[in-house]
């Protein structure tokens, strides 16, 4: 090797090379003049060191682009795989990303607070443990996350080169008399700067028309003065008697009602720029889709829940403590295992009977709603459906849900009761082919019969619910006899431990 060098480059030249000269080697390729030696082997020095690309991933199936919430690691630390990277808010949650390979974290491309990183854009880079990672080489090609936003357009833009005026726009000025006129007209007088007030309209009601303003703008073109119309002098705010008849001779038809300006845009600064976060725009867009998509059918009925109020009194002593939305989850579990054809999906072609019962029970968050799912609800009991209902709703509200605890379901409920709704309609969340709606217990009165026969009033607690279905899987038959099941295992609360 040595000896080819010296051949090529000459014995002088090799010693310059060497000495770190400006020798050129072979065909003329100047080195510079500090480091010729290392130039020749292609140090990292100069090349960079090589980084394992960390991309913004998919976290739901849903996804389409995230937010960096929290960088868990810094630049510099040491990463394994598991370890975890940085918290990434989905379409449904703040999910933690957990890194796939071993490594140095060695440049944050991405920093915290980034909105909208689209799937499969570069938020950071590793080197392999040894590297030396503040030297990493950083993709000339890589895209500026923000870049992916649509750009706002400058509302100061003026392009080089001579000025045009623009046409004058036709303003309201104190002291003139307000003419009304035809879109055609104003068109023409902001187009050639044409003054109406030198013309008397000849339209019905005093409008100015598109013949006025021609007429105008052929007097003007050979120069004749206009027929000119009498102008109310702005001085005097009591117009005398003679003003007030010049004013009426020339206007037979007053121009009532007062000319509309032309339509401005609204001030800047007038209303509030709310930032969507991502699961409301997901919500915006899935339930969209569910309405122009799904064949809703809408069937309601009340239930009397005096037997579920005497129940959860007599296990509050016990120091069982449930809400009479986890007996309706029960009882909506029992009716789905009693009635498997409407525990059903629609997967876009066909209908998927499951045989696991899941419910997803919506859960209102600030960042929108979401539905976590209370898995296998047929073979828990109160008890334990009470606790689960409450665990996932608290994980709801602080972001923490992991992604198989909210996706996924085959029946929905959605309850207004405890925000004094007496009854709504709700919308199907996809692939499912139902959704409950359930409203507030109201005080009721009915004649009943004593052991006598006599009739008398009692007061009764009744609950409208209403099931939203997917007409393509879920006829109105099949609903009418799912709510009157349902109807029957809430009024009688004991069926629910048979089950």
């Amino acid at each position: 090797m040595a000896a080819s060098l010296w051949l090529s480059c000459g014995g002088k030249g090799m010693v310059r090379l060497m000495l770190g000269g400006r020798t050129a080697l072979g065909a003329g390729v100047p080195f510079p003049a500090r480091g010729g030696w290392r130039h020749l082997h292609g140090t990292r020095e100069l090349l960079g060191t090589p980084g394992i690309k960390v991309l913004m991933p998919a976290l739901s199936p849903t996804m389409e682009e995230g937010n960096i919430v929290k960088w868990l690691k810094k630049e510099g630390e040491t990463v394994n795989a598991g370890d975890a990277l940085c918290e990434i808010e989905t379409d449904k949650a703040v999910v933690t990303m957990e890194s796939s390979d071993d490594g140095i974290l060695a440049k944050i491309l991405v920093e915290e607070g980034s909105k909208n990183v689209r799937l499969g854009s570069l938020i950071g880079l590793l080197v392999e443990e040894g590297q030396d990672w503040k030297q990493v080489e950083i993709p000339a090609d890589r895209s500026d996350p923000s870049s992916l936003a649509p750009p706002v357009p400058a509302l100061t833009s003026t392009p080089a080169g001579p000025s045009v005026s623009a046409p004058p726009k036709l303003e309201h000025q104190p002291g003139k008399l307000q003419v009304r006129l035809s879109p055609a007209a104003r068109n023409i007088l902001e187009t050639h700067g044409l003054d109406p007030s030198n013309i008397t309209p000849s339209g019905p009601r005093g409008i100015f028309t598109k013949e006025d303003a021609l007429k105008l703008l052929q007097e003007k073109q050979k120069g004749k003065p206009s027929e000119l119309k009498p102008v109310v002098s702005p001085a005097s705010p009591q117009p005398s008697a003679s003003e007030a008849t010049a004013v009426t001779s020339a206007y037979p038809r007053p121009a009532v009602p007062p000319v509309s300006t032309p339509g401005q845009p609204a001030a800047l600064g007038t209303f509030t720029e709310v930032p969507a976060s991502n699961i409301r725009r997901v919500i915006a867009k899935r339930l969209t889709e569910s309405k122009t998509t799904i064949p809703h059918a809408y069937a309601a009925t009340d239930c009397d829940i005096d037997a579920i109020l005497k129940l959860r009194k007599e296990l509050a002593k016990d120091d069982i403590k449930v809400s009479v939305n986890d007996f309706i989850i029960k009882a909506t579990a029992v009716t789905l295992k009693q009635m498997p054809d409407v525990n059903v999906t629609w997967d876009g072609e066909g209908c998927r009977q499951l045989q696991s019962i899941d419910i997803s029970i919506a859960v209102a968050t600030d960042r929108g709603l979401i539905t976590p799912i209370i898995k296998d609800v047929a073979a828990k009991g109160i008890k334990e459906i009470a606790a689960s209902a409450k665990a996932l709703a608290k994980k709801a509200r602080d972001g923490k849900l992991l992604p198989e605890e909210y996706q996924g379901g085959s029946f929905s409920i959605s309850n207004l009761g405890m925000f004094g709704v007496n009854d709504f309609t709700a919308v199907i969340n996809p692939p499912q082919a139902c959704i409950l709606a359930v409203g507030r217990a109201r005080p009721e009165l009915k004649i009943v019969e004593d052991e006598e026969g006599n009739e008398k009033l009692e007061q009764y607690q009744l609950m409208t619910v209403t099931l939203s279905s997917d007409g393509r899987v879920v006829d109105d038959e099949l609903a009418s006899k799912f709510l009157e099941t349902l109807k029957a295992n809430i009024e009688n609360p004991v069926r629910l431990a048979l089950c």
